[in-house]
């Protein structure tokens, strides 16, 4: 088994994902901007992605929803790195005495999850807190940061509010592991379906639509903790309730049951339209570019039978 979560293997599966989820997520960032701002500036009138964007570019500048990319860029390529290590590593030394199946993925997806939350949360947070940096909200309860980059902020959160809360948001974080465990066993469910037995490459547009359609059943069921995971991350909240929040099951309740009272049972997925753009577009393209990066690795260090296999 050591030699297995120590593979060649694992770590191609982990630079390709890296890679392609880097490329996906420069492509379609604008999208993801328009999101966070939906989850966490609850004032903002406008509803759709389009109007979201064009407010940004109209009220902040043409580079606006461009703000963090560098950070959001370190945190996305140490999380795919770390998960696609840790699920590929776990389910090569699975294969060996067991048959894949949809539930062993579900299960080996949520283990990965589990460790890329606990070692990545800082990172996202302080990302979190840079790409919303600058910006012009709606709501005028939200403190402005002043961070000079990701060192700074690492420096700075843990001095004002303790090496406790660059893992704000940790407890939602480890729910959230259900969707990229959802998302993989549903991508993995219908590569075996579409291949039935017979070992060949997907194509591109095979690829690229199973991306989508994982992703899009993740990210719906799963939304809603999303929205409390970014605000927890943004680290601000009402005098009136920062009191009775705990980083427990209940922060996720109150944060939940105040967002049905301002908005309704609606606003518990207030941004998914620009959430489910982003992400399924995002997931698509990575999950293309990962299949054939990591297809061409293989095939060049002589190992595309192997990979099939997966």
């Amino acid at each position: 088994m050591s030699y297995q979560v120590l593979s060649y293997e694992g770590l191609v599966h982990a630079l390709s994902g890296a890679m392609g989820s880097v490329t996906a997520m420069t492509v379609f960032y604008p999208l993801d901007t328009a999101r966070l701002r939906l989850q966490v500036d609850e004032k903002r009138r406008a509803q759709s992605t389009p109007a979201i964007l064009a407010e940004i570019i109209k009220e902040e500048g043409l580079l606006a929803p461009y703000r963090g990319w560098f950070p959001v860029i370190c945190s996305l390529c140490c999380s795919n790195f770390v998960y696609f290590y840790c699920f590929h590593s776990l389910k090569a030394s699975w294969l060996k005495e067991h048959q894949s199946a949809p539930r062993t993925d579900l299960l080996l997806g949520i283990v990965a999850g589990v460790v890329n939350v606990l070692v990545t949360t800082p990172l996202w947070v302080v990302n979190t807190r840079l790409k919303l940096q600058g910006s012009k909200f709606h709501n005028a309860d939200i403190q402005p940061t002043n961070y000079c980059g990701i060192m700074d902020a690492f420096v700075q959160i843990i001095q004002d509010e303790g090496v406790g809360a660059l893992w704000n948001g940790t407890f939602p974080s480890l729910l959230l592991v259900l969707n990229p465990a959802i998302q993989f066993m549903i991508y993995e469910g219908l590569k075996r379906q579409l291949r039935r037995g017979v070992l060949r490459e997907l194509s591109s547009f095979e690829v690229f639509v199973i991306g989508a359609v994982a992703k899009a059943v993740a990210t719906t069921v799963t939304y809603p903790l999303q929205t409390v995971q970014s605000i927890l991350r943004f680290g601000q909240f009402n005098k009136s309730t920062k009191s009775t929040l705990l980083s427990s099951l209940m922060t996720v309740k109150c944060l939940l049951v105040n967002r049905v009272r301002k908005f309704g049972l609606l606003g518990l997925f207030k941004g998914l339209e620009a959430k489910l753009l982003q992400t399924v577009l995002t997931a698509a393209l990575m999950f293309l570019l990962y299949e054939k990066i990591a297809s061409c690795t293989f095939r060049v260090m002589g190992l595309s039978n192997q990979h099939k296999k997966r």
